[in-house]
């Protein structure tokens, strides 16, 4: 048992880090929001010509970083764009700078700012800011999750026959055949399914009951790591594969009594490898 010191230390840097976070995605949504250029192009790619890099997500990601660094210097970083600071604190800051690229590039509104913050390798703290929808999703370890200032939860379990499930696909045409794959084999088997390009969104949708469930190979820490804590604090169960937890194999969160059928389900079907 923790002694009421440690613990009061504990919420004490839960909320000084949850202030952060949420200034950080705060300014770099309004900057993502107001200062897209209308002749928003291309910077870079990664794993494939299709998986893009804007000249915003760069500067966004300059932005939460200098901030964080102004505020908390001894904390380590990882970020998508390539921030990556040790750090001495036993703090890390997960960064998505904008969650759902593509989206942001063609003007679609499914895009986020994802932050969440770890200690010592425990997510502590996760926000997510989609500014087109006005929401803003967080969460605190222990704490419970908000969207806005509204409690978040997930809907009742349904039948796996009656669940609206999300996805997302790959951007290596071999992994995304095989997505596809499996896809074509689970939509007779659920209600329908969603495909919005924000695994942030994704994520904090199941937390809000706006999906049943959602699940993806391919994601990266930095894709999840807000939201899936958002998803547990609102009542969801988070995982990979059959006894193994989230990563980028595979990412499945669901309430209990839909997430079990789904992943053992996913597992048949080898959603965890291409």
């Amino acid at each position: 048992m923790r002694s009421p010191v440690t613990a009061t230390a504990n919420d004490e840097l839960k909320a000084e880090l949850l202030e952060i976070a949420l200034d950080a995605a705060h300014r770099a949504g309004a900057f993502l929001k107001d200062g897209r250029p209308d002749d928003l192009g291309v910077a870079a790619t990664k794993s494939s010509a299709v998986d893009v890099v804007t000249e915003m997500d760069i500067a966004s990601e300059k932005l939460i970083t200098g901030l964080l660094a102004e505020v908390r210097p001894d904390d380590g970083v990882l970020g998508e764009e390539g921030a990556d600071v040790e750090g001495t604190s036993g703090v890390q800051w997960v960064i998505d700078p904008i969650d759902g690229t593509v989206n942001y590039l063609y003007g679609l509104p499914g895009w986020a700012v994802s932050i969440a913050a770890r200690k010592d390798g425990e997510t502590l703290v996760g926000v997510v800011h989609a500014p087109m929808r006005g929401e803003t999703y967080r969460a605190v370890l222990g704490g419970g999750a908000y969207v806005n200032d509204r409690p978040a939860r997930v809907r009742p379990a349904p039948d796996l026959a009656l669940a609206l499930v999300g996805t997302g696909f790959g951007y290596l045409a071999d992994r995304r055949t095989r997505q596809a794959e499996v896809l074509g084999q689970l939509i007779s088997q659920v209600r329908d399914i969603r495909r919005a390009g924000s695994a942030a969104i994704d994520l904090c949708d199941v937390a809000t009951g706006r999906l049943d469930a959602y699940y993806e190979r391919g994601l990266n820490p930095w894709d999840y790591a807000a939201g899936d804590l958002i998803a547990r604090e609102a009542g969801a169960l988070t995982g990979g594969r059959p006894g193994d937890p989230l990563s980028t194999d595979l990412t499945v969160a669901a309430p209990p009594g839909l997430f079990e059928p789904l992943q053992a389900r996913l597992d048949e079907l080898g959603a965890w490898h291409d």
